[in-house]
């Protein structure tokens, strides 16, 4: 009976540590991932819980069609949407250039989207506010960061992030680049049908990387 117990608590554990699909993986955040998130996305003053926390493994196609392994971390509470999201983009070939933790950016956002990388959690403020962004609990992803900028209005002027994305501000609708994020895309479909919102609606700034819920 004991032995009996025990393994069913082995089986127990082993789902909620992890689970794995044709590249495609769900797992807690082990220590060796920790050690790479401490001091970066994971800031000494992180209020979100190590706990709350996931580890995804996805596959993705670069806009040259090589497929590539990426990673990143989110919120426990949408790690099935976004392994499902990821799947349908994989299967329909949609490009993403880079998956990777922006820890490798050490934990620098305007770093993370310069390099046009698709990341999850972040602890960090909204960008120019003393309020969490949506990154600092892993809820929010932001894709094909460099061809998708956030833009606002600053004092009268206008503000692109990342820095280095100005041409990719204006004139979406006509832009040739795949991986340019418009209305009708695949990308805003499938988020919006999994219940995230996304910054290209906004009324106030428009932040075309930008997936929450």
């Amino acid at each position: 009976m004991r032995f009996v117990k025990l393994l069913l608590l082995l089986v127990i554990v082993g789902l909620g540590n992890s689970s794995n699909t044709d590249g495609f993986s769900i797992s807690l955040i082990d220590d060796a991932t920790m050690a790479r998130m401490e001091g970066r996305s994971f800031k000494k003053d992180c209020s979100t819980k190590r706990e709350d926390l996931r580890l995804l493994t996805i596959l993705h196609y670069d806009h040259r069609g090589v497929l590539r392994k990426g990673e990143l971390v989110c919120n426990r509470a949408i790690a099935k949407d976004l392994i499902e999201i990821f799947e349908e983009l994989y299967k329909a070939k949609y490009p993403i250039e880079k998956v990777r933790l922006i820890d490798e950016y050490e934990g620098d956002d305007e770093r993370s989207m310069q390099d046009n990388n698709t990341s999850c959690f972040n602890f960090r403020k909204v960008s120019g506010s003393i309020h969490l962004s949506k990154h600092a609990t892993g809820m929010a992803v932001d894709i094909n960061t460099l061809y998708n900028p956030c833009v606002s209005n600053v004092n009268g002027k206008q503000k692109v992030e990342p820095s280095n994305a100005a041409p990719w501000a204006k004139n979406r609708t006509k832009a040739r680049n795949k991986m340019v994020i418009t209305r009708d895309d695949l990308c805003v479909k499938l988020f919006k049908q999994h219940g995230f919102k996304w910054g290209g609606d906004w009324k106030s700034k428009k932040d075309y990387q930008h997936f929450e819920k």
